[in-house]
């Protein structure tokens, strides 16, 4: 299949708001794609790079080749090359790399440069998220969705279980299980605003709204770690799937020592200081983050893992399993000092307590979570439910602007925007420049500066890559914005690196936040 035609589709994709038009012209994509294709084009209607990073930045991409008169350049002929550029290490690779980037793009049309740029650069959003995907693959191979939705869960990916279910249907996507060192789609909590309402609220599931079925759990900010296991060998992996082995050694000596041969556990990866209480979480991201000196970074920051619930130990699978036999098997196989603490909730007054007692002690919040719960990774479950003492939001910066006076000749005032899922698309919520320290300034400076789209004297625009927590107080009707709400008193509590511009909240949350 031509890169052409699967831009022609993107196109479709992202001129209509309709999900059954997108539905349907994905799923028609992916019927005329053949054998080894269907991945390719799976993965590159979901923006997804299947070699995940290559080594060229946005500012490779700044000067392109003479584009090309006509299409002539297949999926398959796009992966080889993005794979040799990739490839490329040692001596003389960024000069090499840059030769290929070259050779690659003049080969390309002016709309194909366009689209592999914004492919590359993790830009590339034509409304085929998570749920036009799955519902185009059941569509294009007769595989029931749910069978597709569980394989996704199960291979990290959407790409693959395209691939299979076209070749070989539906016996080929059951074949699809969790393998020990690949990672899984991580469980999701869904939100309410008080621990009553969590345990009380229609965010569980019916049946698991009786007390005794549930508990109480303690939210950490820390860093989501997902360990697999396999005999000596330990593999880390973030909630977006990155790869963290080498930067977390005292995290992979722990799990090495666990008596089991094979296991994959959920959980956190946290600084914590000498009384007990967390870091913040700039301190615990710096570990994840950094491709430093790791020796010298674990004698300044060393993290410890806390563990929350079991997926796999010593050749079975667990994630059908009730949340409430998942952790037994967790407290048999992981010592005490790395789980996460909790409590079975008795009655809601005890329960608020130990919110309470967990805030005060510096950490984030809670969960409550339905013991009868099985693992739905890759969803906010209903059986998982977080709860914060203020209202907060993962949004997405669109925009930033220059300051003045003090903060002149640094990038201040962030444009925030909540990611609409049927459309891909980001809706501007509001500004704020509140909550910023010097040293987050000079970060976003540099940050902002290396996605920018375009610079003005006063605006500048950038790629929607970056998530920013912000707490607020509360929200408003707006008509200034496009989305007919705003924040109130919005300010910056943090950056966070761990998240993608997927993962961001979407705009129904904050309606739904807001009563909307």
């Amino acid at each position: 299949m031509l890169l052409h035609d699967v831009i022609t589709t993107s196109a479709q994709v992202g001129a209509t708001r309709s999900r059954d038009a997108k539905r349907a012209a994905v799923a028609d994509a992916l019927r005329r794609a053949d054998g080894d294709e269907v991945l390719l084009v799976a993965a590159y209607l979901a923006g997804v790079l299947p070699q995940r990073r290559i080594g060229v930045g946005w500012r490779g991409l700044r000067e392109l080749a003479v584009p090309a008169e006509q299409p002539a350049v297949t999926v398959t002929e796009l992966d080889t090359a993005l794979t040799e550029i990739g490839s490329q290490n040692g001596a003389g690779s960024a000069g090499r790399r840059k030769t290929l980037v070259a050779d690659l793009f003049g080969r390309l049309t002016a709309d194909e440069q366009q689209f592999v740029a914004r492919l590359i650069g993790g830009e590339l959003r034509q409304g085929a998220g998570d749920g036009v995907m799955l519902a185009a693959i059941a569509a294009a191979s007769g595989v029931p969705e749910p069978a597709i939705r569980r394989a996704v869960m199960l291979a990290g990916y959407a790409a693959p279980v395209a691939q299979a279910a076209l070749r070989g249907g539906l016996p080929e996507v059951e074949q699809i299980g969790l393998v020990v060192g690949r990672p899984v789609r991580p469980m999701l909590a869904g939100s309410a605003p008080t621990v009553a309402e969590a345990i009380d609220g229609e965010t569980l599931d019916p049946g698991a709204l009786d007390r005794a079925a549930q508990q109480v759990e303690v939210k950490l900010d820390g860093i989501r770690v997902q360990a697999h296991k396999l005999g000596d060998d330990v593999r880390l992996f973030t909630r977006s799937l990155e790869e963290i082995t080498d930067r977390l050694p005292e995290v992979v000596e722990i799990v090495r020592a666990l008596p089991a041969e094979t296991a994959v556990l959920d959980g956190e990866a946290i600084a914590l200081r000498a009384d007990g209480r967390p870091e913040s979480f700039q301190v615990t991201g710096a570990r994840t983050a950094s491709q430093g000196d790791t020796a010298q970074l674990r004698e300044q920051v060393p993290v410890t893992p806390m563990f929350f619930d079991l997926l796999h130990v010593d050749g079975e699978d667990l994630i059908d399993q009730p949340l409430a036999d998942r952790q037994r098997r967790m407290d048999a196989l992981v010592p005490q000092r790395c789980r996460v603490p909790r409590q079975q909730i008795t009655d809601p007054d005890g329960a608020q307590r130990f919110f309470d007692d967990q805030v005060a002690a510096g950490h984030e919040g809670v969960v409550v979570k339905a013991l009868g719960s099985a693992y739905a990774a890759g969803r906010r479950g209903a059986g998982w439910v977080k709860v914060k003492p203020r209202h907060t939001l993962d949004l997405v910066v669109l925009a930033v602007e220059w300051g003045s006076g003090r903060r002149k000749g640094l990038l201040s005032n962030i444009h925030l925007g909540a990611r609409d899922p049927q459309t891909g698309e980001f809706i501007m919520l509001g500004k704020t420049f509140k909550g910023m320290t010097d040293e987050m300034l000079r970060w976003q400076t540099e940050r902002f500066t290396e996605l920018a789209t375009d610079t003005g004297d006063w605006v500048v625009r950038v790629r929607p890559e970056q998530v920013v927590e912000i707490a607020f107080d509360g929200l408003q009707r707006s008509t200034r914005y496009p989305g007919g709400i705003a924040l109130r008193f919005a300010r910056v509590l943090r950056y966070r690196d761990d998240k993608t511009a997927d993962e961001a909240d979407t705009i129904q949350t904050v309606r739904a936040l807001g009563g909307a």
